[in-house]
């Protein structure tokens, strides 16, 4: 591909995106499609020659955009918001162009330091603890590519400090005991198992009727694995969980954390980013006790995934855990500590300029629009909370928080499943199944971009009609 024919496939495609973004809203959320049917549309064989950019733009129009399932519909109430914006593609599509590897300070200064301007500048606008900061003495952010990953740094960290490094050397880690809830994201157990705590050496801490983490009963889980010898390294605290977001009581369980010297983390991955809205910063309650953070901006903020912002207390354990230092990768600029080499601070070693398109979306949209849509998907989902509990059919699963609502039919678990397929099968709308307490509940989720009153209402329109 030449550099004009680069030009014209790129105008093209541009406009592609943006007429894609303005009529999602009329293709089916979910594709009719079958495994196997996207690949049996495609040739068995790569080519032998190059192919012209109008044969690949028709396989786009007949392969690809029949086939996905589209994240950014109006009506895609599954999982959780992934939304994307303008400006954060245009940060994307400047960080693919400039190709820029940036695992240490020497292979792009802009790539480093404009990371942890942005960690500054979201702490800001979350208001979260100076202790975070990376001017402070022992703090800082990084983006990560998921809170899967950032919670698996955490708990090598926290892995790292339980055994003063000599798991570093020895390995060994069967004397450490890690504890969590049943509501936690799997990434807490898949991150444990990842850092060789078997699921013997996992609490599962019991919760309350709002599916909240149980902070005595974590404390007495504590006091007895200490009377047994075992070492309490590692607490996972939930500030929106997956299926119901619940919020643990942080303050609280960083009590029985301090007490045993155990790490704390808070996995905001869901629900942090609702604290760009003051009237939601009860979503950081206890954050300053924490060991370390994460919240999602490719999720309700609008900035294309992958965007996770990961803040620490301890600089030096996660350097402790993760840094290694072949020859080949020594700078002067590192080792004077004037300088972040970002690739101790994470799981690998190459980072893309991911630090970009949270500029862009920042800089050409403001944090207003944020604000404004987060504001708009709680009211909404407050309202669908209200619909559900005058209906007598129906009864909430859970209380409603934030924009997620989870309800059930009052017929039972097997009434709730047909539910959820009549809906999902239909293919006008897509929600997503989950259990609460031994009881399947549906999830609906308001918080996509493009996503407005007449949507919520024609999905419980939908609803009410499935359950007739």
């Amino acid at each position: 591909m030449t550099p004009d024919e680069f030009r014209d496939a790129g105008h093209e495609l541009i406009d592609l995106i943006a007429d894609y973004l303005d009529d999602v809203g009329e293709r089916p959320v979910v594709p009719p499609v079958e495994p196997g049917d996207v690949r049996a549309m495609l040739p068995e064989h790569p080519p032998s020659v190059p192919e012209s950019w109008d044969d690949v733009r028709a396989d786009i129009d007949r392969v690809i955009l029949p086939t996905i399932t589209h994240w950014q519909h109006p009506n895609w109430f599954a999982y959780f918001p992934a939304n994307t914006t303008h400006s954060s593609i245009l940060g994307e599509l400047l960080s693919a162009g400039l190709g820029v590897q940036g695992m240490s300070w020497v292979t792009s200064p802009a790539c480093t330091e404009l990371e942890t301007l942005m960690l500054d500048w979201m702490l800001e606008l979350l208001d979260l603890p100076d202790r975070f900061r990376s001017t402070s003495e022992h703090g800082g952010g990084v983006i990560q590519g998921s809170a899967s990953e950032a919670v698996l740094v955490a708990i090598l960290a926290a892995r790292w400090t339980a055994t003063a490094g000599a798991v570093n050397t020895t390995g060994e880690t069967s004397r450490l005991v890690a504890y969590t809830t049943s509501q936690a994201h799997s990434s807490v157990e898949k991150g444990l198992r990842i850092a060789g705590i078997g699921t013997d050496r996992i609490r599962t801490i019991e919760h309350d009727e709002a599916f909240a983490m149980r902070a005595d009963v974590l404390a007495a889980a504590v006091e007895a694995d200490i009377q047994s010898g075992y070492i309490p390294f590692f607490v996972c605290s939930t500030h929106g969980t997956t299926s119901s977001l619940a919020v643990d009581p942080t303050p609280e369980i960083a009590e029985v954390c301090e007490r045993a010297g155990a790490w704390l983390h808070v996995d905001g991955a869901m629900a942090g980013i609702a604290a760009l809205v003051p009237e939601y910063r009860w979503v950081n309650a206890g954050v300053e006790r924490a060991h370390s953070y994460c919240t999602n901006p490719h999720k309700w903020m609008g900035v294309n995934f992958d965007c996770t912002l990961f803040w620490t207390a301890d600089r030096a354990a996660l350097l402790g855990a993760l840094s290694i230092l072949p020859e080949y990768l020594r700078s002067a600029a590192a080792e004077s500590g004037r300088a972040i080499d970002y690739r101790d601070w994470q799981i690998p070693l190459g980072r893309r300029f991911r630090a970009l398109k949270l500029w862009f979306n920042l800089r050409l949209d403001g944090v207003g629009a944020a604000q404004a849509r987060i504001r708009r998907d709680v009211a909404l989902a407050h309202e669908l909370a209200t619909w559900v509990t005058d209906d007598d059919r129906f009864d909430l699963s859970a209380p409603p928080r934030l924009g997620l609502v989870c309800l059930h039919h009052v017929d039972g678990d097997d009434a709730t499943e047909s539910l959820i397929a009549r809906i999902n099968e239909a293919g006008e709308f897509h929600v997503t199944r989950t259990v609460l307490d031994d009881r399947v509940s549906m999830r609906v989720s308001i918080g996509a971009r493009t996503t407005e009153r007449r949507h919520v209402e024609a999905l419980w329109s939908a609803i009410q009609e499935a359950a007739a």
